[in-house]
């Protein structure tokens, strides 16, 4: 386990290397500032993979994937954090906090202008997004090619069920090939779009990875276009949608998009709901939709600045927060409860409603996508989804606590949750240092899905009972 940590703690320093291609193209000189953080990573991944060497296994059991995973997490932020520090003179709480913000896809950020900063320093946090678009597991997993157990057990860790390949090692190269793909398109399309080249790779990582966190002041906003916002728009629901149903796309003719299930309720609720908003609001047509394409699949990214979102209507709000609170597909780049899991919950609750009203005895099977429902899913969809809601109402009265607006504290802890990044203007550098650690903890969790970090803690608690 120690030796899967450490490689991981490596591969993360290697990380903080790539973004001094552009530190050397724009002759910025921050090297040092990456290089120190990179240094400490590996220097230590590798003292700890020679020193726990002897007792390296070819077997690890699912808990310790879930360790290892929750450890590479808080790892990558604290190194990130300890670049932006170094670079920005930001407080190594910020800059964990903008590094967590930006590899869990949240989007929120701690800089009052994003557009001084250097960069190699825009570019990290690009980076850090698409990275954590896939995990930062299942990516260290594809450049390392690993296979067998160890590499099943650490890809199921991040909550990732469906294979696109029988073998975990073929599934993982098949979806980084899908993920290249799109972000290849992304930074074209938006090149045709008139955008520049360093604000095409950085929109495109961001946005693909449903991550948000933008380069300018105004986020998408700066560019008042509407064929970069639709580019946009159409990139958000790819990363939205499960790498499976991609996979299937070219052999299928497109049918395997039609026909699933999770991309037909997405587009189904987008459509609905900014119809909607539109005739109960008297908000520009765009922004409504732009918005509630980057609830739903928990982007983040926005046409409107937190300031003037906290004027629209309180049922627009209400709106956005239940889009925030689902998010997309399973198998996607999203945070967020997820589509599947409402799904099952929901159907679980009318088979319940059928079961009484049927005959004695008679028992509703559940079907989802023409298969039977397990019922350990049934019971797992309603834990998660109360586990859930218990961490966000948990945030929700420390920010009331604090002394923030109730309703806008409720939105900011769904966001938070939900690896979304919409805000109403109170998640800021001026916040209080423990809402920052409990923000921070909140991504955390979200990004994998709480149980691997609870069963982290207890591990942790259990060393300190001994």
């Amino acid at each position: 386990m120690a030796a899967n940590s450490a490689n991981l703690m490596i591969a993360i320093g290697a990380m903080c290397l790539i973004p001094l291609i552009f530190d050397l193209v724009y002759q910025e000189f921050y090297i040092i500032n990456f290089l120190i953080p990179a240094a400490i990573s590996i220097g230590l991944g590798y003292a700890i993979k020679l020193y726990f060497k002897k007792y390296e296994s070819k077997k690890i059991k699912l808990k310790h994937g879930m360790m290892i995973s929750s450890f590479a997490w808080l790892w990558a932020s604290l190194i990130g954090g300890l670049v932006f520090m170094l670079a920005t003179e930001l407080p190594l709480l910020d800059g964990v906090f903008e590094s967590m913000t930006a590899l869990t896809g949240t989007g929120m950020t701690m800089f009052a202008d994003v557009e001084i900063l250097p960069h190699s320093i825009l570019f990290f946090r690009a980076f850090e997004q698409w990275v954590g678009g896939l995990g930062v597991v299942v990516m260290v997993l594809t450049v390392l090619n690993s296979r067998g157990s160890i590499s099943s057990k650490l890809y199921h860790s991040e909550a990732r069920e469906e294979r696109i390949k029988p073998s975990v090692g073929a599934t993982l190269r098949e979806t980084m090939k899908i993920y290249a793909i799109y972000t290849l398109a992304g930074i074209i399309l938006y090149l045709l779009a008139g955008m520049p080249l360093f604000d095409s790779i950085c929109n495109t990582f961001s946005i693909i990875s449903t991550g948000g966190m933008s380069i300018k002041n105004a986020n998408m906003g700066f560019y008042h276009d509407d064929v970069i916002y639709f580019i946009s728009i159409v990139l958000m629901i790819l990363g939205a949608t499960s790498f499976l149903v991609h996979h299937k796309v070219i052999s299928t003719k497109g049918k395997s998009l039609i026909e699933d299930l999770q991309f037909k309720i997405i587009i189904c609720v987008i459509a609905f709901v900014t119809l909607m908003l539109y005739f109960v609001s008297n908000l520009v047509p765009m922004e409504i939709l732009f918005t509630v394409v980057s609830a739903i699949t928990t982007t983040g990214a926005s046409v409107a600045s937190p300031q003037t979102m906290a004027g629209w209507p309180p049922f627009v709000i209400i709106c956005l927060m239940c889009l925030i609170l689902t998010g997309g597909s399973n198998g996607s780049t999203v945070g967020a409860i997820k589509l599947v899991r409402m799904i099952t919950f929901f159907k679980g609750i009318y088979r319940h409603v059928r079961e009484i009203l049927s005959p004695e005895g008679r028992v509703v099977p559940i079907k989802l996508n023409g298969n039977l429902v397990p019922e350990k899913s049934i019971s797992q969809a309603g834990n998660f989804i109360t586990l859930y809601m218990m961490f966000i109402l948990f945030t929700w009265a420390l920010f009331c606590l604090f002394g923030y607006d109730p309703f806008r504290s409720l939105f900011a802890a769904m966001s938070l949750q939900g690896n979304n990044g919409l805000e109403l203007g109170i998640i800021n550098q001026s916040l209080h240092p423990a809402l920052k650690i409990v923000g921070i903890f909140d991504m955390w969790t979200g990004r994998i899905e709480i149980y691997p970090v609870l069963i982290t803690l207890r591990a942790f608690f259990e060393i300190f009972k001994r």
